[in-house]
């Protein structure tokens, strides 16, 4: 309402009214899945949809500016058909994964899948919507001809290694869509390709689970004396005063804010799971393609796929070679953490994968 405080993310502090109503829905889910079970039958599979794919950290002829008044050799979103791009910063994972659940009888129960690109947008003013990934659903629904089923059919798109990667071609020329029109395009493709690729799996009447979590500690990022001083001079300045960069005030109350009420260090939970030989990981960052496409490479399962942004959000995670370029997503107050944390996340992820062999 008026006058409150936006309340942004705390660390360690209790949940709030909506915070607790989510976690009251998130129990009923539970409890209505637990009231349907029944004997299933489970099977998975990937495909590939490349086109929605770009990587949106873009290396500059010249370096930019960034809210701390230093130099980024990349720009994230840099405005399509930009004079300086070089080349992106990094990679994208064209792979849609998914794994499918149906009654021994064949009746789709539940479709999970899992690609690696952020949300499309393309919605009207101040619209809340679930994206491409609630017209996934609503749609590979209607490709398994399961709507309007007794109990209904569940259909999920996870978020996967997404951190870098939007659907905007910056090499241009710049596209043009009616609200909600281009996730439309997106899902329907995804959706497409998935049940194209459905019709060809085998679902197993058994496979082996496994699951397993560990706690890793992380470094917090601290702001140097300096990056205090900036901050706090930036904050001073009247409100028509020259910025360096549109974001500096921003930036300088939310490093202030790390300062203030982050600790030292945090705990966050990893997760792994098999299901026969799938393997699953789950990271509570914006984690970069890049961290993706190595944990895939580097499974020892047939198939992987990463859902990112699970069991918690601390922030977008690249890698220390991204950290080296600079960019939005490596801004202390966007990233919070260790700038080596992917090394630890993946070495630990890798670690929980073989105690399941």
């Amino acid at each position: 309402g008026e006058g409150e405080k936006r309340r942004g993310y705390n660390y360690g502090k209790p949940l709030d009214e909506y915070q607790q109503f989510l976690a009251r829905r998130i129990a009923d889910g539970v409890r209505v899945a637990v009231n349907n079970l029944e004997p299933a039958r489970i099977g998975w599979g990937a495909g590939k949809v490349p086109q929605h794919l770009f990587n949106r950290r873009w290396k500059m002829k010249e370096p930019v500016v960034n809210p701390f008044g230093e130099k980024d050799l990349v720009k994230m979103n840099p405005g399509v058909a930009h004079p300086d791009l070089v080349e992106p910063a990094g990679p994208t994972d064209p792979q849609v994964s998914f794994l499918s659940v149906q009654s021994t009888s064949g009746k789709p129960i539940a479709l999970l899948a899992n690609y690696s690109l952020h949300y499309v947008g393309g919605v009207k003013g101040n619209d809340i919507s679930a994206d491409y990934f609630a017209v996934f659903a609503d749609r590979i629904q209607e490709l398994l001809k399961a709507d309007r089923q007794d109990p209904p059919f569940v259909g999920i798109m996870s978020n996967g290694t997404s951190g870098d990667v939007n659907n905007i071609d910056f090499r241009g020329p710049a596209e043009k869509h009616a609200p909600y029109a281009k996730m439309g395009i997106v899902a329907d493709d995804v959706a497409n390709e998935v049940f194209r690729v459905h019709k060809t799996i085998k679902h197993h009447d058994w496979v082996r689970l496994q699951a397993a979590h560990s706690e890793l500690k992380l470094k917090v990022r601290k702001p140097t004396p300096k990056m205090i001083a900036n901050a706090e001079a930036s904050l001073k300045k009247p409100e028509n005063a020259e910025l360096v960069h549109s974001l500096e005030k921003i930036y300088a109350d939310r490093i202030l804010q790390v300062q203030r009420e982050w600790p030292d260090e945090i705990s966050i939970i990893l997760q792994t799971f098999r299901i026969g030989d799938l393997g699953i990981t789950a990271i509570p960052f914006e984690t970069f393609t890049e961290t993706g496409l190595e944990l895939k490479a580097k499974s020892p399962f047939k198939e992987t796929f990463n859902i990112s942004i699970a069991n918690g959000s601390y922030g977008y995670l690249p890698t220390p070679e991204q950290h080296q370029l600079g960019g939005y997503e490596t801004w202390l107050g966007t990233n919070r953490v260790e700038t080596d944390a992917t090394r630890k996340i993946v070495a630990e992820l890798l670690h929980l994968f073989s105690q399941m062999k």
